[in-house]
C-alpha cells in the first residue's frame, strides 16, 4: 500500500544520502524511481541530487509552477513509476503537497520526501508544514550539535561565523552559511546576534 513519507531533519543529517540509497535500492530491483529536486538549489549543478559523501543522481526539477501530479502521471503512463523521491521538500507548495497525496492515493505510488523541518528562524517551511500535517509517516533523521546533543535547529551565519537572526527565509547555502545545533546553542547564538 502506497504511503506519503516525510524524512525531516536539520542540515547535515544525511537526507540526500538516504534518498540516493532508496533510489539505488529501487533500481537494483529493476524498478523505476522518479527523483525530483528544487530548481532553486543549483549548488551541485542543475537537476542533480548530491550527497556530501560524493554520490549523486540526476533529478527532475520542480519550482512553484510545477504540477507534480501531472508530471508523475504522464511519466507513469509511459513507464511505470515505482516510487517518487523528492529532495529539498521544504520548498514544496501547499498545492504540491496535496498533489503528492493524490499520487499516493490515486496512482498508488509511494512518495518519499526529504527536507528541512524549520528555517534558521525556527519557523516551519511551507512544504514541511503540510508534509508534517498530511504525511502518512514522519521519520526524523538525526544529526548532532558540536556539544553532542541532538541538533534540531539550524543557524544561518555571516562570513565570520556569527549567527544571523533576520532575513529572507530562503538563502541557498551549505556549511559556509548554516550550522546545525541543539536548541540551547541555537538560543545562545541568537542572544549574541
Amino acid at each position: 500500500m502506497a504511503q506519503l513519507y516525510f524524512y525531516y531533519s536539520a542540515m547535515n543529517a544525511g537526507k540526500s544520502t538516504t534518498l540516493l540509497q532508496s533510489a539505488f535500492n529501487y533500481k537494483e530491483r529493476g524498478m523505476n524511481p522518479m527523483i525530483f529536486t528544487a530548481a532553486i538549489d543549483t549548488r551541485f549543478g542543475e537537476g542533480k541530487v548530491s550527497s556530501r559523501i560524493g554520490i549523486e543522481a540526476t533529478a527532475q526539477l520542480f519550482n512553484d509552477e510545477t504540477s507534480l501530479l501531472d508530471t508523475i502521471a504522464s511519466n507513469h503512463s509511459h513507464l511505470k513509476v515505482d516510487c517518487v523521491l523528492i529532495d529539498e521538500a521544504q520548498f514544496l507548495s501547499k498545492a504540491q503537497v496535496k498533489e503528492l497525496c493524490h499520487v499516493v492515493d490515486e496512482l498508488k505510488i509511494p512518495v518519499l520526501c526529504y527536507g528541512l523541518r524549520t528555517d534558521f528562524r525556527g519557523e516551519l517551511f511551507n512544504g514541511s508544514n503540510y508534509l508534517l500535517a498530511w504525511a502518512d509517516k514522519l521519520i526524523e533523521l538525526k544529526t548532532v550539535c558540536h556539544c553532542g546533543r541532538k541538533a534540531n535547529m539550524v543557524l544561518r551565519t555571516d562570513e565570520s561565523g556569527v549567527a544571523i537572526a533576520d532575513g529572507a527565509q530562503v538563502e541557498i547555502g551549505g556549511n559556509e552559511r548554516y550550522v546545525s545545533v541543539c536548541r540551547k546553542h541555537y538560543t545562545d547564538a541568537l542572544k549574541q546576534a
